[in-house]
C-alpha cells in the first residue's frame, strides 16, 4: 500500500478540482474549512461540505479516522479531513473543541499569524508563548484526538506547544527558514524538536514558502525535503502543499486581514495589494505529485523513503492522533511503506 496525502490545501472546490484529484491519485487530503469564522459559521461551511459529499459521492466523502484512508483507495475515491487554521471556531469557549471534533475537525491551529487567545502568531513582534487558555486547549484537544498545528504560529509558542503537549503535533505546510526566510518558515530548533518529538512537518509549494518564489526549481525543492529528512528524520515528513487552487485574489486579502484589522496587510512577500502568486511550474494542480516524486527519486531517495514522504507518514500520524486519548492506534498501521 502506497498512500497518497496532501497535509493542506484551501482551494476553491469545485467538480474540477475533485475530478483532478482522483486523476492524481490523491487518497486522503487535510482540508481547511475555517479561517476567521466563529462557530456557528463554521458550522455552515461544514453543511457546504455535506452537499459536495452529497453531491459528488463517487469522488470524496468525509474522513474522520486513518481506517478511512484505506476506504478511499480501495474505494477509489478521495478522503476529506477537517481542519481549521485559526482557532476562531471555538470562540472562548473550551467546551467547543470536543464538539467540533465530534462534527469532524480534526486539526486545528493555534493561531493564525496573529495573536490569539491561544498563542502568538509569527507576524507578532513579542512571542508570549502558550497562554493560559492555550495551555488548557491543547490538553483538550489531545484528550479527545484534534491535532495542535502550529503552522502560522511564533518560534517560542511552537516549541511550548511541542513541550506542553502529550500528543506529537503537527507543522502542516511550511518549510526550512534556512531555506528560504519567510516568516512562516521554521528555525532547525523547531524542526529537531518537532522530529524528536514524533511530530510531523509538511513541505509547502505555495511560492512565498519558496526559495526563488514560483521560479523555485523542482530540483531545489526536493534537495530540501532530503536534507530536512535527515535533520528531522525519515519518518516525520511529508507534504502539505498549501493548494490554493482557483481562489480569487479577493480571498487572499480576506485570509490576512480577517476582522481585526480594518487596513490592508500586505502579508508575507509582497509589498503590493495582496493576490496569489503563479504556482511554479511543476505543480499546478492535484495531478502533479508525481514530479515531487520523481524529484525525490533524483536525489537519491529509495522508494519506501520516497513512499513514506508522499503519505505513509501522514497515515501513521494519522492513526495515532484523531481518536480520543484512551483510544489504542488502529491496527497494521506500518510505520514504513513498501
Amino acid at each position: 500500500m502506497k498512500p497518497l496525502i496532501d497535509g493542506l490545501q484551501y482551494a476553491n472546490w469545485s467538480e474540477k478540482i475533485l475530478r483532478q484529484m482522483r486523476e492524481g491519485g490523491v487518497d486522503a487530503v487535510h482540508v481547511t474549512i475555517t479561517y476567521h469564522e466563529n462557530f456557528r459559521e463554521t458550522v455552515l461551511n461544514i453543511e457546504k461540505w455535506n452537499r459536495w459529499f452529497e453531491q459528488f459521492p463517487d469522488l470524496i466523502f468525509q474522513g474522520r479516522t486513518a481506517s478511512d484512508v484505506t476506504r478511499a483507495r480501495e474505494s477509489g475515491r478521495t478522503a476529506i479531513f477537517f481542519g481549521s487554521q485559526n482557532p476562531s471556531c471555538i470562540e472562548d469557549d473550551i467546551g467547543l473543541v470536543e464538539v467540533m471534533h465530534t462534527l469532524g475537525l480534526r486539526f486545528m491551529q493555534l493561531t493564525y499569524n496573529n495573536q490569539s487567545l491561544l498563542a502568538s502568531g509569527c507576524y507578532e513582534e513579542d512571542d508570549t508563548g502558550l497562554t493560559r487558555m492555550g495551555r488548557e486547549v491543547v490538553a483538550e484537544m489531545n484528550r479527545v484526538g484534534l491535532v495542535v498545528d502550529m503552522s502560522h504560529s511564533g518560534e517560542r509558542s511552537t516549541l511550548e506547544a511541542i513541550e506542553h503537549s502529550t500528543r506529537p503535533i503537527a507543522i502542516t505546510h511550511a518549510n526550512p527558514h534556512s531555506w528560504h526566510p519567510a516568516l512562516r518558515n521554521k528555525s532547525e530548533t523547531v524542526l529537531r524538536a518537532l522530529g524528536e518529538s514524533g511530530g510531523m512537518l509538511g513541505f509547502s509549494v505555495y511560492p512565498h514558502h519558496l526559495k526563488g518564489g514560483s521560479a523555485c526549481g523542482l530540483q531545489d525543492f526536493c534537495d530540501m525535503i532530503a536534507r530536512t529528512a535527515d535533520l528531522m528524520g525519515i519518518d516525520h515528513v511529508g507534504i502539505g502543499t498549501d493548494l490554493c487552487q482557483d481562489q480569487p485574489d479577493s480571498v487572499v486579502e480576506w485570509m490576512r486581514v480577517g476582522r481585526w484589522t480594518k487596513a490592508i496587510d500586505y502579508g508575507e512577500g509582497s509589498a503590493a495589494a495582496p493576490g496569489f502568486p503563479p504556482m511554479p511550474d511543476w505543480f499546478a494542480d492535484n495531478r502533479d505529485f508525481g514530479n515531487i516524486q520523481g524529484g525525490l527519486r533524483a536525489t537519491g531517495m529509495g522508494d519506501a523513503d520516497i513512499a513514506a514522504v508522499m503519505g505513509g507518514n501522514w497515515l501513521r500520524f494519522f492513526g495515532t492522533s484523531f481518536g480520543g486519548q484512551a483510544e489504542e492506534t488502529p491496527p497494521g498501521l506500518s510505520t514504513r511503506w513498501q
